[in-house]
C-alpha cells in the first residue's frame, strides 16, 4: 500500500519549497547538476526538553520516492511562475530535463522506532546535487513531523507505566494528513490504539472509540441514554458519565451495566472527560468495586499529556485507560523538531571529495563534514554510547568518542565492545533495497530501544553518551579553521 500516494495525487513532485527549485535550476544552468553530493538530515536538540527521540517518518519517505516524477500538471504551473521583471523564472529546456529526471540518489537510514540523538544522521542521502537539493524538503516535512510524535507518545507512555494509552487527537489535528500521520507516529511511539478510523484502514492501527456528550443530550436523560447505547452497542459499552454529574453518572452506568449481565455482555468501563479526574476516578472506582464491577476500566481524557498523566499517577488516580487528544498530535508545548539537512560532501565525477561544513560560533549549530555513519556500543543489551564517525576513515581498535556538546568528557571504546552501524541502505541506484517492518513490529522496536536506555536518559536528567570519533573531530577542527582563515574580513 502507497500511503502517502493513496491520501494525495500521484505526483508531489512539487511538495518543496521554491527556492530547491531556484538552486536545481541554478546547478543545471551551471553544469553542476550532476556533481556527486553528500547530505545529512539531523536534528540539533531533544525534543520537550528530554533526552533522546524516536525517529519515524522513513515508510512515507520510501513510499514519496518510489513514485517521484514531475508530471505535465506539475511542469504546466511551472511555465507561470515569474520572476521580479514579470518573465518566466525557468527556461523551456530546463522543463525537459525535470520531465525526464531519474532519481539516481543512495540512501541510508537509521531505522523507524531507534532511540537517537541530537547531530545524529537519520538519513544520509548521496547522489547527483541537483536531485539530493531537491529533496530536502520533502524529506524533513515526512521525518521532522513523525519523529516529534513519536517521541511525544513515547513521554506520555513511559509515564503510564504500562496503562494503555489511546490517540483521541483526530479532531484537533494538523490537517488531514497532520492526522494520519501523527496516529502513524503515535502508534510507534507506543500507543495502543487510534480513534481515526482512515488510520485504521490505512496503517492497520487498531481503532478504539463510544460515544460523545452530544449522545447522552440527545435523549431526555442519562439512564435512557445508556440503555439506548448498550441495545445499540451491548459489547462495546464504556459509558461516558460527565455530562451533568460525574458520580451520578457512575451510578447510572452501574445500573445498565446490571442490565447488560442479564444479557450477557458486560460494561467494558466508564469515561471521565472534565473535573478533577484524580478525585472523581477514586470515588468512581469505589463505585464500581462495591457493585462487583472490579474489571470496569476507568478511562480519561481532557487535555492530557505526559505531566497531567504523571501528576494524576502521584495523586493515587486509579485510571487505566488515557486518551490521550490535543497535546499529543500537535506535540503541545514544542510544535517541531527543528531537523535540518545539510551538505557534507561534494565532489566532480571521477574526482576526490571536497568535505563542507557550516560554521556557527554555536557548536551545536556546526554541522559535520564527511560521510557519516553512526555506530551504537552496547554491553548486557544496554546502550552505552554513540559515535558519529566519517565511513571512509578508518576507525581504530580503540576508538575514542570525542564529546563535542561538553558532556561527561571523552569516552574509550575497544574493539571486543558490541556495537552496531545504525545506518542502513534504503536505496541504491534510485531504487529501494529496504524490506520495510509492519508497523506493530516497527512499534516494538521502539520499546526495545527504549529499554536499552538508562532511566536516567529517558527523564532528561541526564545526556547519553554521544561524540564524534576522534579522528573525525579533528578533521573537523581542520575543516573549520581552514574554511574560516579562507573567509574575507
Amino acid at each position: 500500500m502507497s500511503i502517502v500516494t493513496d491520501l494525495y495525487r500521484p505526483s508531489l513532485a512539487l511538495l518543496t519549497d521554491l527556492y530547491q527549485l531556484t538552486m536545481a535550476y541554478g546547478y543545471w544552468q551551471r553544469g553542476r547538476a550532476d556533481d556527486e553530493a553528500v547530505f545529512h538530515l539531523f536534528f540539533r536538540r531533544n525534543p520537550f526538553a528530554g533526552g533522546y527521540a524516536i525517529c519515524a517518518g522513513l515508510e512515507y519517505v520510501i513510499d514519496f520516492l518510489q513514485s517521484f516524477a514531475f508530471d505535465e500538471e506539475d511542469i504546466t504551473y511551472l511555465r507561470t511562475l515569474t520572476g521580479n521583471d514579470g518573465k518566466a523564472l525557468f527556461e523551456e529546456p530546463f522543463f525537459a530535463y525535470l520531465r525526464n529526471l531519474d532519481l539516481k540518489i543512495e540512501i541510508d537510514a537509521i531505522p523507524e522506532g531507534t532511540v537517537v540523538f541530537p547531530q545524529e544522521p537519520l538519513l544520509r542521502v548521496t547522489g547527483p546535487l541537483l536531485a539530493c537539493q531537491l529533496l530536502e524538503t520533502p524529506l524533513l516535512n515526512m521525518i521532522n513531523f513523525q519523529t516529534l510524535i513519536a517521541t511525544k507518545a513515547a513521554r506520555i507512555c513511559q509515564v503510564a507505566k504500562g496503562d494503555q494509552v489511546l490517540d483521541f487527537g483526530l479532531r484537533r489535528a494538523q490537517g488531514i494528513d497532520g492526522s494520519i500521520s501523527a496516529s502513524r507516529a503515535a502508534y510507534i511511539g507506543g500507543c495502543a490504539a487510534t480513534s481515526n478510523v482512515l488510520a485504521g484502514r490505512l496503517l492497520g492501527i487498531p481503532v478504539r472509540g463510544t460515544h460523545a456528550h452530544s449522545w447522552i443530550m440527545a435523549f431526555a436523560d442519562e439512564p435512557t441514554a445508556f440503555k439506548a447505547y448498550a441495545e445499540a452497542m451491548p459489547n462495546n459499552c464504556v459509558f461516558l458519565v460527565d455530562t451533568y454529574d460525574s458520580l451520578a453518572g457512575v451510578k447510572n452506568a452501574i445500573a445498565q451495566g446490571r442490565q447488560l449481565r442479564k444479557t450477557g455482555y458486560e460494561m467494558v468501563g466508564i469515561r471521565l472527560d472534565s473535573g478533577d479526574l484524580a478525585e472523581l476516578s477514586i470515588e468512581a472506582r469505589k463505585l464500581l468495586d462495591d457493585a462487583d464491577f472490579k474489571d470496569a476500566v476507568i478511562v480519561a481524557s481532557n487535555d492530557l499529556d505526559e505531566h497531567a498523566i504523571a501528576q494524576l499517577k502521584q495523586r493515587g488516580a486509579p485510571i487505566a485507560v488515557w486518551g490521550v487528544g490535543t497535546r499529543l498530535v500537535t506535540a503541545y508545548d514544542e510544535p517541531a523538531l527543528g531537523g535540518v539537512y545539510k551538505l557534507a560532501a561534494i565532489r566532480q565525477p571521477g574526482e576526490a571529495w571536497q568535505y563542507k561544513m557550516k560554521l556557527s560560533e554555536d557548536n551545536s549549530k556546526s554541522s559535520i563534514p564527511g560521510i557519516l555513519q553512526v555506530r551504537r556500543y552496547s554491553r548486557q543489551q544496554s546502550f552505552v554510547a554513540d559515535m558519529i564517525y566519517d565511513d571512509r576513515l578508518l576507525v581504530p581498535d580503540a576508538a575514542t568518542i570525542v564529546d563535542f556538546l561538553g558532556g561527561e568528557g571523552n569516552m574509550t571504546m575497544r574493539v571486543n565492545d558490541q556495537y552496531e552501524e545504525l545506518l542502513v541502505p534504503v536505496f541504491r541506484a534510485g531504487r529501494s533495497v529496504y524490506k520495510m517492518p509492519e508497523l506493530a513490529e516497527i512499534q516494538r522496536q521502539a520499546g526495545t530501544q527504549l529499554l536499552g536506555i538508562d532511566e536516567s536518559v529517558r527523564s532528561g536528567s541526564q545526556r547519553y553518551p554521544c561524540g564524534l570519533e576522534e579522528g573525525l573531530e579533528k578533521q573537523k577542527n581542520k575543516l573549520a579553521s581552514t574554511v574560516s582563515a579562507s573567509s574575507p574580513p
